[in-house]
């Protein structure tokens, strides 16, 4: 039986998590944004759109600083 789809769409909503791929270069971390995330209706799950999906380094979800939150499109 599937789902029924209770998580908002990015058009209406902003992220409540803004998902970063982190490379390390020696003693330096490369933050790169490759996409977002939004919590269901009943806060139990997570939707996760990624742009690009990374083949090394990690995924990082952060929340948006408010500057990010007003972004077109963020």
């Amino acid at each position: 039986m599937a789902r029924s789809n209770t998580a908002p769409t990015q058009e209406t909503n902003p992220p409540d998590f803004l998902a970063w791929h982190v490379a390390n270069k020696g003693d330096k971390g490369f933050w790169t944004r490759i996409g977002a995330a939004w919590f269901h209706r009943d806060r139990k799950g997570l939707s996760l759109q990624l742009e690009v999906v990374p083949i090394n380094g990690r995924i990082v979800l952060r929340t948006p600083l408010d500057d990010e939150k007003k972004e077109p499109g963020a």
